[in-house]
């Protein structure tokens, strides 16, 4: 509950924030400009925020410029050695300055549920409502200083009602929580990449699917994340996430996650991305490699 009311407060601040840049002296279109240059929004991550496949970025969701607005809608399916995940919603950003998102993810045990205590295959299933806010920087104009584009954010995550007897059973604390990031990204146009880190705020067990905090641990750990792409051309990027994970439960030791990508922009309405994936240690099933594609169109 705790972190139910500090998202509520986050969020009524981005809230204050977008209305504060309606407010501003610029004219605001209510139709969509996109305004900004091809592939600045990023892909939508796993969990609806604009940014890597892995790892929110500083960048706000659609192409939408410093007067109007824009957004996507996402769909992404990710095939690992012994599991499988789906992942699914959208995001809207608000003058370049401000996202709400909601994303929602399913996640399949498969064949190995009874390994798992389970009777059969079995779903774990997550609701995220993320609100993100730009705080300084430009990461496309920016091009005569080092400084990123910076934002903040937090994701509100709460677990399937049908999933908390399971998840309390193997040791989480609870079956909601908040993550809270700050991201820095930087577009170096003359070179054609994009680099971005984050710092994340987070009880969540395997990102929230398997619950928050647990027997070992159930404080707040702050954990980096990070992208590199490349811009072979205007419509092609490929790159690499990796994202840190915290440690919580006595039952199966959770590690990191990696991720190698190829995106592909065809025009400002849609994007393709595909990647290999090594999400770490999960449940002890070993660690679990495999691909995730997905989707987007944006506006």
């Amino acid at each position: 509950m705790e972190e139910h009311v500090s998202f509520l407060k986050f969020t009524r601040t981005v809230l204050i924030c977008a209305s504060l840049c309606a407010c501003k002296s610029a004219p605001f279109s209510f139709n969509p400009d996109q305004g900004k240059l091809l592939a600045t929004g990023g892909i939508s991550q796993i969990e609806g925020s604009a940014g890597g496949g892995l790892t929110p970025w500083g960048l706000i969701s659609g192409y939408g410029s410093d007067t109007s607005w824009g957004g996507n809608s996402y769909y992404g399916k990710a095939k690992v050695t012994d599991f499988e995940l789906e992942s699914y919603g959208g995001s809207v950003g608000i003058k370049d300055r401000v996202e709400i998102s909601y994303a929602k993810q399913v996640f399949d045990t498969g064949e190995t549920g009874p390994a798992l205590g389970l009777r059969g295959s079995y779903k774990f299933k997550q609701d995220i409502i993320g609100a993100k806010v730009k705080v300084i920087g430009n990461a496309v104009y920016g091009q005569d200083t080092w400084l990123p584009q910076i934002a903040i954010g937090a994701q509100y995550k709460k677990t399937g009602s049908d999933n908390r007897a399971v998840i309390q059973a193997l040791g989480a604390a609870k079956d909601e929580g908040v993550d809270f990031y700050a991201s820095g990204t930087k577009i170096l146009l003359n070179k054609n990449l994009i680099v971005s880190a984050t710092l994340r705020g987070t009880k969540a067990n395997q990102m929230g699917l398997l619950g928050f905090g647990g027997d070992k641990n159930d404080q707040y750990k702050l954990q980096a994340e990070g992208s590199l792409a490349y811009m072979v051309s205007k419509k092609l990027i490929v790159g690499a996430d990796y994202r840190m994970k915290p440690d919580n439960l006595n039952f199966a030791e959770e590690t990191d996650a990696q991720a190698a990508y190829i995106a592909y922009f065809p025009n400002k309405n849609m994007s393709v991305a595909l990647a290999g994936v090594n999400m770490g240690k999960i449940a002890n099933q070993g660690r679990q490699k495999g691909v995730y594609l997905s989707t987007q169109i944006g506006f």
